[in-house]
Order: structure tokens, then sequence, then C-alpha cells
């Protein structure tokens, strides 16, 4: 991490988590984490963050303390999206700023665009997209597959396309956020590190020679 990922990055944050970085992909500069990120990746799903610079546009994407970036996500900035703390980006998710078309001059690259803002403790379902100039407000949940056109506000559930508010969250309830989890990341990566010694037990130089030249289901 410190030799691929770190240097690719504005800003990280102490105790980030990067699950098979060699599958995260960074594109571009001004791309920033906070504390206790939790990035998760996979072969066939990479999450891919991207900022784009022209003569007129300058992208930049701030990632929270404490934001899950499930596999699959992928983030476009020409402008700023702001992904707040605690923040969940459920699989397959995308989040952008901009068209990256114009609708009627269609050679120019970028078109419409506007921030994007995700306030504290948002969570967006699984293949879900918000586009370009929304802000959804603190604790909102937004339903899987929705498409976020206009802002939402704090403190609901959305879903659909376009997403609409369905219903209010519960004000008499207590809401624990990621912050919460990972408050202890010594501890928190220390049974991360026994879980993966588990799962390797089996590993040897024999095993990983024969996945290559013999590779079985379990490989």
């Amino acid at each position: 991490m410190n030799h691929f990922i770190r240097p690719q990055l504005d800003t990280l944050g102490q105790a980030p988590v990067i699950m098979k970085p060699w599958y995260l992909k960074l594109h571009g500069s001004r791309i920033g984490f906070g504390a206790g990120v939790h990035v998760i990746t996979s072969r066939d799903r990479t999450v891919r963050l991207t900022t784009w610079t022209t003569e007129t546009h300058a992208g930049r994407i701030q990632i929270g303390n404490y934001v899950l970036l499930c596999p699959g996500v992928r983030i476009d900035s020409a402008v700023s999206v702001h992904i707040g703390d605690n923040c969940m980006l459920a699989a397959g998710v995308y989040v952008t700023d901009a068209d990256w078309h114009d609708i009627y001059d269609r050679t120019q690259p970028v078109g419409g665009c506007g921030d994007v803002v995700l306030q504290n403790n948002v969570w967006i379902g699984d293949g879900s997209i918000v586009c370009k100039q929304v802000e959804i407000g603190t604790n909102t949940v937004v339903g899987a597959g929705s498409v976020v056109t206009r802002s939402l506000p704090a403190n609901v559930i959305a879903a659909g396309n376009p997403a609409r508010v369905i219903r209010q969250l519960d004000p008499g309830r207590p809401l624990s956020t990621r912050a919460t989890l990972l408050a202890d990341h010594v501890g928190l990566q220390e049974r991360l590190d026994r879980l993966e010694r588990q799962v390797r037990r089996d590993n040897s130089a024999w095993h990983w020679f024969r996945s290559l030249v013999a590779p079985g289901m379990r490989d």
C-alpha cells in the first residue's frame, strides 16, 4: 500500500483497510482518503476513482473518515465529489458529477456538471447511481438500484428511478455509525490478521505451484 496506493493520493488517513489493493484503480490527481477508510475489491469488480483535468475543469474526490467502498464502486469527477464520514457505498454504486458529453455538442468531453455531496453517514444501496449536482443529507439511505437525479433531505429512505423519499427514519431510535465499529482500529486489524491467517492456513509452496499448473475449483 505504501508503495503503490499512498503516492497516488493527496491524503491517506491512519488505519486504512484496502483489501486486494492491486484492484483499486486511481486515475488523476486531487484524490484524498480520510482515516479508517475500508475498500473492498475483487478481480472482476475493481474500485475505480477518476478525476479529470481539462482547460476548464479540475476534478476532486474527497473520501471522509470510516467510509466503506464495496466491490465495483466507481466515482468520476470533473469538479468535486465529497463523500462524508461513515458513508457506505454498496457494490456497483456509481457516483458522477458530470454528464461526460455535452447534450448538443457531443465532441465536448465533460458537458454539464455540478458538485456532488454525500453528507455524513449516507448509505447508497447496491447498483445505485448518484448524478451531478446532487446533495444527500445526513443518515439518508438510498435503496438498491436507484437513480438519484435531485438532492435528498437528511434522515429519510429514498428509492426508485428517479429516487424519491418513501419514508422518514425514526428519530427516536439510536443510530450507530462505522466510527463506532472502527474506533479500536488496532484491535480490528489484529482480528483481520487472525482471520487472514485462518483462511490461508493450508497455503504452501506446493499448493501455490499446483494452482498455477492445475488449478481446481477452490483455487
